[in-house]
């Protein structure tokens, strides 16, 4: 079994005594390569490490951080795949009921502000023993940063925790140097330059040669320090030309180091080549599984980064912009592996990472001198030394359809339209449509206006349209009833009610009936958050507007599901308020149809005259007459 010791039974069959590594995670315990603790757990056995998981601890129990004993080098700490906030709460602040990372898909079972509560555990009960924390939590809340469930800015998470070292992005290289001095006998706090990492010293100490931000004290008064300090720290997430970073913390300065270096193929080959399980512990059982593993369990990954680097996803300051990618060997090696599972089906369910298409840098000059500072390869227009090709990405593809017992690929994680429809070759977008898709394809146009797409850093709706339209003409051809199902975000920064009506007017021309809107999530580190918070653009300083009272988000999301009859009154009020009347009424140019309280208060402003169902005013006839056409009325006797 390649499950890592859950218990002390566990220990014991192994032999060991004491762990080399305890680490405390948010999650339910799940051995698949899409889970960081597995990849870290796995790493590090391999390279020799002893590792323990105490998943989801009793957080009012401190104690029960030590189920497996004291380590003998550090105690690792992760909130989960995901930021714990995010995971309690909707975008209303409401609590969540469900948690798909813990057993039988319940909530409750990790506390708020999981990593600060897991390391405060662990200091009180084993205050002298190194924690090293990590994961999406720690990654993205490393410097001073916006809380939106709090709605104020909040130091950095080190400084609440009180970890030792903070791993930010992806953490292999960084975990396995850490483990390697510590077991040298290197002290904790000496470790100070390795790359991926953030540590807090005193303000005498810190390094020469470092990009300082506004402190924390100073963000917190001042909104334009604070967009400042945005820009700064993505400025120096290359990890070509990254710089150091430092913080001003109360009376300790936050130092973090460059990014550490984007795994190798090769690297990425032996990380995905290691022995998972690929499944979620079997002490979840009899819970009913752990419901993240479902997505998953017959997917694989073949690249890492993002150069799409929209603002209000965290990959650039997490994973990053540059791509990364396992061989074709290993890709194909991993989806022979699927095909002997007892529960395999025959189905892939994936092969993509962040974004399914990227399989190759941008352009050859990121390579030697790292990506663009402050520019885009996609928006809003794409650079005109952006390299698109999909020869590689098709040709993995191909060979893993011809595998036995495979019987459809899918691709589900997300397709770059923008960058695909730059490509000059049809051959992938043929296939792509042919082979990995089933009725749907879900894409991220995100909005219309060019307004709100400048802020989210998302190109302008035209390349959407463009692949709009080649998708629906090769759909035809081939006689398939496929449909591009578009996600679409409503309240981003910028969006104001107008774009939001402009949006509406978008999706009826193109007979869009989204299901699902997505209201914006200002979420820890990112760009948009920055925007949501300062009100400001980080790159320009100039103002941005930004929704924030609940019945402007209410309404900017009804008008995204303008055909809703539960929506027709909101809206109704909406185009109201905005000036917008024109737009109510019967017809192909209309938004919403009226209903009686607005027939009825066009009446009474009418002075009593008779109104149709389109909201139009009629002359009143006057007694023994016919009444106006399209107002009938009875003849007196």
């Amino acid at each position: 079994m390649s499950f890592m010791p859950v218990s002390k039974e566990d220990m014991k069959e192994r032999g060991i005594d004491t762990l080399d590594f305890v680490y405390v995670i948010g999650d339910a315990y799940v051995d698949h390569p899409s889970f960081g603790v597995a990849i870290i757990s796995h790493i590090l056995e391999a390279k020799g490490y002893t590792v323990g998981i105490i998943a989801q601890p009793d957080f009012k129990r401190a104690e029960s951080v030590l189920a497996l004993g004291v380590p003998r080098l550090a105690f690792l700490v992760t909130a989960g795949n995901i930021d714990s906030m995010v995971s309690h709460y909707t975008v209303a602040k409401k609590p969540r009921k469900d948690d798909l990372y813990s057993a039988g898909g319940i909530g409750g079972k990790r506390p708020d502000r999981a990593l600060t509560v897991y390391c405060k555990m662990i200091r009180k009960v084993c205050p002298d023993k190194p924690i090293l924390c990590g994961g999406l939590e720690a990654s993205l809340r490393r410097f001073a940063h916006y809380d939106y469930w709090n709605d104020c800015v909040m130091p950095s998470v080190l400084v609440d925790c009180q970890a030792d070292i903070l791993m930010f992005g992806m953490g292999e290289h960084a975990m396995l140097e850490l483990a390697q001095r510590l077991d040298k006998g290197e002290a904790v706090s000496d470790i100070r330059d390795v790359r991926g990492t953030c540590y807090l010293c005193e303000p005498k100490d810190t390094p020469f040669g470092a990009v300082q931000c506004p402190s924390f004290e100073e963000v917190s008064r001042d909104k334009r320090l604070y967009a400042k300090a945005t820009r700064q720290q993505y400025d120096e997430q290359d990890e070509v030309y990254g710089r150091m970073i430092i913080q001003r913390q109360g009376k300790k300065m936050l130092v973090q180091n460059p990014p550490a270096k984007s795994l190798t193929t090769e690297e990425m080959d032996w990380v995905y080549s290691l022995p998972y399980e690929r499944t979620y512990h079997p002490m979840y059982e009899s819970e009913g599984g752990v419901p993240s593993i479902l997505e998953v369990r017959f997917s694989i990954t073949h690249n890492r980064g993002c150069f799409g680097f929209c603002n209000f996803c965290s990959i650039a300051l997490h994973q990053g912009r540059r791509i990364s990618v396992r061989s074709e060997e290993s890709v194909l090696k991993e989806a022979k592996y699927l095909t002997t599972l007892p529960d395999f089906k025959g189905y892939i369910h994936d092969v993509g990472g962040p974004t399914a298409n990227f399989r190759i840098p941008s352009c050859k000059k990121q390579l030697e001198h790292g990506l663009c500072k402050g520019k885009k390869c996609l928006a809003p227009t794409p650079c005109k030394n952006l390299d698109v090709d999909h020869t590689q990405y098709l040709d993995l593809l191909r060979k893993l359809r011809r595998i036995d017992r495979v019987k459809k690929v899918f691709i589900r994680s997300g397709i770059r339209y923008d960058y695909l429809i730059e490509d000059k070759n049809d051959e992938f977008m043929d296939e792509l449509i042919e082979h990995h898709i089933s009725g749907q394809l879900k894409v991220a146009p995100e909005h219309c206006s060019a307004a709100v797409l400048d802020k989210m850093g998302k190109p302008h709706i035209e390349a959407y349209k463009r692949f709009q339209k080649k998708f629906y003409q090769i759909t035809g051809k081939k006689g398939k009833q496929q449909y591009l199902i578009p996600y679409l975000m409503s309240s981003h920064p910028g969006s104001t009610i107008n774009d939001a009506i402009e949006l509406a007017l978008f999706l009826k021309e193109n007979g869009i009936h989204p299901e699902q809107v997505q209201d914006y999530y200002p979420t820890p580190g990112t760009i948009s958050t920055a925007m949501f918070y300062s009100e400001l653009d980080p790159y320009t300083l100039e103002p941005v507007f930004v929704a924030k009272k609940r019945e402007d988000k209410a309404a900017q999301r009804a008008l995204l599901q303008y055909y809703k009859v539960e929506n027709r009154r909101r809206i109704i009020e909406t185009l109201i308020k905005a000036g917008r009347e024109d737009l109510i009424g019967q017809g192909r140019d209309k938004l919403v149809a009226p209903d009686r309280e607005y027939i009825e208060r066009k009446r009474k402003m009418s002075g009593g005259a008779a109104v149709g169902k389109g909201g139009r005013i009629f002359k009143q006839a006057k007694p023994g007459q016919r009444a106006a056409k399209g107002g009938r009325q009875k003849r007196k006797h």
